[in-house]
């Protein structure tokens, strides 16, 4: 099947409507701003500072606003009518995606604006953000998909934002026991790390590695999305 601009556009104008009617969704937007606004007011924002809230931007818009798009339409049923209709798998994730993706990116700028962060190197940090950004969208579709109401994604995800929002905080406890070193490779903090190295002027052969294992974590979990996606698609 070709992939149709048109039918992604549709799903992308129609999610456009249902969020601007959902309240719920808009104070979800406010919570990483308000951090930003108090991290500010604080006193002097460190890295870490900045990445704590663009990660919890990632965690509890990308990921949460994403999951509870997708469980709505299971718990209205009009997940299987997309399914039914011609519209390819990628097209109605992708046209699924991207208002989440635009509504987290301008999020993020917005948090930057205020915490005043501004990278040595722009473009290596958003193509981080954006890899990254692939990633929270596939885990907030795959919790849409394995739940089956606003309600119950909306718990579900409470975890994620925890984890992948103050990850920095599960970085701390890695460090007096090496067991939970693997948190070290979690994508909020390999995109802290990344900035790190980008502070400092590593090479770019440096800074592939942690794009490298963004990337791949972005990929594993949208290969998932896709295979329950089919899944569901063959059970409906």
């Amino acid at each position: 099947m070709i992939f149709s601009i048109n039918r992604t556009m549709a799903i992308f104008q129609k999610d456009v409507k249902d969020v601007s009617r959902n309240v719920f969704v808009g104070t979800t937007l406010l919570v990483p701003i308000l951090m930003a606004i108090v991290y500010r007011n604080i006193g002097e924002v460190t890295l870490e500072i900045h990445y704590t809230v663009i990660n919890l931007t990632f965690s509890s818009v990308a990921a949460f606003v994403q999951c509870t798009l997708i469980a709505e339409e299971k718990e209205k049923n009009t997940l299987r009518s997309l399914m039914l209709s011609p519209a390819s798998t990628l097209e109605i994730l992708g046209g699924k995606s991207i208002l989440t993706a635009l509504i987290t990116l301008f999020t993020i700028v917005i948090s930057a604006i205020i915490t005043g962060y501004i990278p040595s190197h722009p473009f290596i940090i958003v193509l981080g953000l954006l890899v990254s950004c692939l990633f929270y969208l596939a885990l907030g579709t795959l919790l849409g998909l394995m739940t089956s109401s606003v309600m119950e994604a909306s718990v579900a995800v409470l975890p994620v934002m925890f984890l992948f929002g103050f990850g920095t905080l599960l970085q701390q406890v890695s460090d007096k026991y090496p067991l939970l070193s693997i948190v070290d490779y979690l994508p909020n903090l390999q995109l802290l790390e990344l900035a790190k190295k980008v502070e400092n002027g590593a090479s770019f052969s440096s800074l592939s590695i942690n794009l490298i294992v963004i990337l791949m974590a972005g990929i594993l979990s949208s290969a998932l999305v896709f295979m329950i996606y089919q899944k569901r698609t063959l059970k409906d």
